[in-house]
């Protein structure tokens, strides 16, 4: 080698920045990501996703765990070969404060066991085709969890952002699909965020998280700003102290008296110092010496003649057109999502009341009296039976 660089050395190495030069990934090597931001990009990830894991929980009532997310390049081939199929496709847009989308990729059982438990289920009920009824509980899941996330994300980029309703499809990844109908960045290099999900005992598997290049650097971006300028504020000097006025110099006479005491003795010591010290007195005097008038607290007695209940008639007047609304309950039931999405013209519901057991009487929602079903020509009405003190 005679150590001269040839024309594709030196434009490898002023596209890197002045790195030595490295193999580009696969796929069209029109845009890449540095070191630095694969590593924000897996922060910001982290964040997002801890949120959304914490609000994945509340609707599935399970434990909810979602590992350190693993950053890479990837092509739509590589997604093809990696990923089982079919698989969902979530899609969100950010419409405030990105630019952007991203896509989340979940298995197709995952998402049954997922839909399964927010309808009540025990997540074992993943029997059949995934339908129209799985695709929009897990939408709105993922509507709950990146809006959680989106929030985590607008408190560290310290500006508003949030996204549009997620829209959800069924894609087998070789067979049915042309990668622009997803997409338009999946045609070449994109971002792809791996995360290992576990919920209980019921998954423990492997989501996607994938981001066209712009909007990645677009976030790294929003970052680095917000982090400049945090540094900014924090390294900005204090305002200099204001220098002190200078204590102003006697006044001669005062100098020329306070030199001639010791010689004038004990008289005129005592004439001169109430003089010398009267600003001190006068600034002393209207917090020390201020007379004080404190008396006791004096209160009007009310005439023998007062009668309570005179008055207290006077105040129910005053609410009696007031109206009230009185609802008569004949019973109550619980039942599941999934009891209930299978009402039907038709359906029996069982109540927690026998036949011929009194019906509850509320008034604005509290229970106050207990009464029987009665017929006045054509209307239903209630026959008060018991009033509930």
């Amino acid at each position: 080698m005679d150590g001269v660089l040839s024309q594709e050395e030196i434009t490898a190495l002023l596209q890197n920045g002045g790195d030595a030069p490295s193999a580009a990934p696969a796929g069209s090597g029109e845009m890449q990501v540095t070191a630095d931001e694969r590593d924000t990009i897996g922060e910001i990830a982290n964040i997002s996703m801890g949120t959304a894991a914490t609000t994945l929980f509340s609707l599935v009532n399970h434990k909810v765990d979602i590992s350190t997310p693993v950053v890479d390049m990837a092509t739509w081939d590589d997604i093809v070969n990696q990923y089982e199929r079919p698989c969902v496709f979530i899609r969100i847009a950010y419409t405030v404060g990105l630019d952007g989308s991203n896509l989340l990729v979940l298995k197709e059982q995952d998402v049954k066991v997922i839909t399964d438990l927010m309808m009540g289920g025990d997540g074992m009920n993943t029997e059949g085709e995934l339908g129209e009824l799985h695709l929009s509980a897990i939408s709105e899941a993922m509507n709950q969890m990146m809006g959680s996330a989106a929030t985590s994300l607008s408190s560290m980029l310290e500006k508003t952002i949030d996204i549009s309703p997620p829209e959800a499809n069924l894609i087998d990844l070789k067979d049915s699909l042309d990668e622009k109908e997803i997409d338009e960045f999946l045609a070449g290099d994109f971002i792809k965020i791996s995360f290992k999900m576990e919920i209980g005992d019921l998954v423990d598997s492997t989501i996607m998280q994938l981001y066209p290049i712009s909007f990645a650097k677009e976030m790294c971006e929003s970052v680095k700003s917000n982090m400049t300028k945090d540094m900014q504020e924090n390294t900005t000097p204090a305002p200099a102290p204001q220098p002190q006025a200078a204590p102003q110099p006697a006044a001669p006479q005062q100098q020329m008296m306070g030199a001639q005491q010791p010689m004038m003795g004990q008289p005129m010591m005592q004439q001169q110092m109430p003089m010398m010290g009267q600003p001190m007195m006068q600034q002393q005097m209207p917090m020390m010496g201020q007379p004080v008038n404190v008396q006791q607290a004096q209160f009007q007695s009310f005439s023998g003649d007062f009668n309570p209940a005179i008055f207290q008639k006077e105040n129910i007047d005053l609410i009696m057109d007031v109206p009230l609304e009185v609802t008569v309950e004949l019973g109550r039931t619980t039942k599941s999502i999934q009891e209930i999405l299978d009402f039907a013209p038709g359906t029996i519901i069982e109540l927690d009341k026998i036949a011929g057991e009194p019906i509850d009487v509320l008034v604005n929602g509290k229970y106050v009296a207990k009464g029987e079903v009665v017929v006045i020509e054509e209307s239903f009405g209630v026959r008060i039976t018991e009033i509930i003190k």
